[in-house]
């Protein structure tokens, strides 16, 4: 079942999709709106409520002046008060994460001895899938034009000998703790597969403050392998579980953003 967030977030990324082909022109709030089908203000208020800013405010922090100061101070791309109260939907808040990586037997096997079980959800980024074996989330992936089954060969490929099945309950209790970030008390375990550099990267990425931004040098010098720079952008490239793992919150040391497995606008919509 679609939730409100959801829908909000195909309007929001349609949003931002024609403002980076129209960016030159610096279109207006009401041409912005126009282009969702929405008058100004009920635009106004739907991002308001998605972002808890409005959109002047969101697209400030996402310009490339912004990202290179952000990278300078270490501060965050949207260092502002929510005017609103609420919190962007980029925020894990109250959310602790442990990752246990898979024992190197089972990573020889390719997960020869494990059972995933995995179920599509509806999120404030847009439809993704949740997969987990009995000691964690071993993926969350976001959904791109609908593709479902994209998302699913992806998580066979990677766990080549696991039996992958479809069960939309087993998924669903840790989709919400992810989502609607309440309270529990209980961390969240990530169960891995990757290699000894790969993990090490990936608790980098873990490490990064929340708000903030980093750049693969930057992670690079923070596991002691500088000069190991692209091998660090292949790590980052490979992280299976989108958002709590933050890889997007890497950007290029040049302040641009770059890219993302998921797409370049679901990379802006979360870095809020």
């Amino acid at each position: 079942m679609r939730t409100q967030a959801a829908d909000d977030y195909q309007r929001i990324e349609k949003a931002i999709l024609f403002l980076e082909k129209n960016h030159h022109r610096r279109p207006d709030l009401k041409e912005v709106a126009q282009s969702v089908n929405l008058s100004a203000y009920h635009f106004q208020r739907l991002f308001r409520r998605w972002a808890g800013i409005s959109p002047k405010r969101f697209l400030q922090a996402l310009t490339l002046e912004r990202a290179k100061e952000a990278l300078k101070t270490s501060g965050s791309l949207l260092d502002v008060a929510y005017e609103t109260g609420l919190s962007s939907p980029g925020r894990l808040h109250d959310l602790f994460v442990n990752i246990e990586a898979v024992t190197p037997d089972e990573f020889r096997k390719q997960g020869a001895s494990l059972t995933i079980r995995y179920g599509f959800h509806q999120s404030p980024f847009g439809e993704c899938l949740v997969a987990v074996t009995d000691r964690g989330i071993s993926n969350l992936a976001f959904v791109a034009r609908g593709d479902r089954t994209k998302v699913i060969r992806e998580l066979k490929k990677q766990w080549k000998h696991a039996v992958v099945v479809e069960d939309e309950s087993a998924a669903k209790a840790y989709a919400k703790r992810i989502f609607e970030a309440k309270k529990t008390g209980d961390p969240l375990t990530l169960h891995l597969k990757g290699t000894n550099f790969q993990i090490k990267v990936w608790q980098a990425l873990m490490n990064i403050p929340g708000g903030r931004v980093s750049t693969y040098e930057d992670l690079a010098a923070k596991i002691n392998r500088p000069k190991a720079v692209r091998a660090v952008a292949n790590a980052v490239a490979r992280n299976p579980v989108a958002l709590l793992i933050p890889c997007h919150r890497v950007i290029r040391k040049t302040g641009a953003l770059g890219g993302y497995h998921w797409g370049t606008v679901r990379k802006k919509a979360m870095l809020a």
